[in-house]
């Protein structure tokens, strides 16, 4: 992402040592990023910055619920996100951190590979049609 948001710390103001960092990201942060495949959410971040003389280390703890597409009926569901990462391993020149862009992408990448209802979840009108459409399975004995 390349817009500048709140969150976009420049690394070479800061004084060395230990800096925190608590936000939300909401519906309306996700709603600015082409083609990402969460709907909304909202999601409390919490990052622990610490800038040494020639290197930083970037804790982030994630937590809260993002909305996605189910991919058996379509429609919007919640997924609980809980998600801590330690020393995240960041380019050694990075001369700015923008913090935001770095929660949205662990969430990404940590979200289940398979988004789906839990049974009886799903839009019983798209369930109707999906059970219309599943081919039953043939007997062992049963010729093809």
């Amino acid at each position: 992402m390349s817009e500048k948001t709140p969150h976009t710390i420049l690394l070479d103001k800061l004084e060395l040592g230990e800096h925190l960092f608590d936000f939300q990201l909401d519906s309306s942060y996700f709603a600015t990023i082409d083609g990402s495949e969460l709907l909304g959410g909202l999601v409390d971040v919490k990052a622990r910055l610490l800038l040494h003389e020639d290197d930083f280390e970037v804790d982030l703890d994630i937590v809260g619920q993002v909305q996605v597409t189910c991919d058996r009926c379509l429609d919007a569901m919640d997924v609980e996100v809980d998600i801590y990462e330690e020393n995240i391993d960041l380019e050694e020149d990075t001369k700015q951190l923008d913090l935001a862009w770095l929660a949205y992408e662990l969430i990404i990448v940590n979200l289940p590979l398979v988004h789906s209802h839990q049974d009886g979840g799903c839009n019983p009108e798209m369930d109707a049609l999906l059970q219309d459409h599943l081919c039953a399975e043939l007997d062992d004995d049963s010729d093809i």
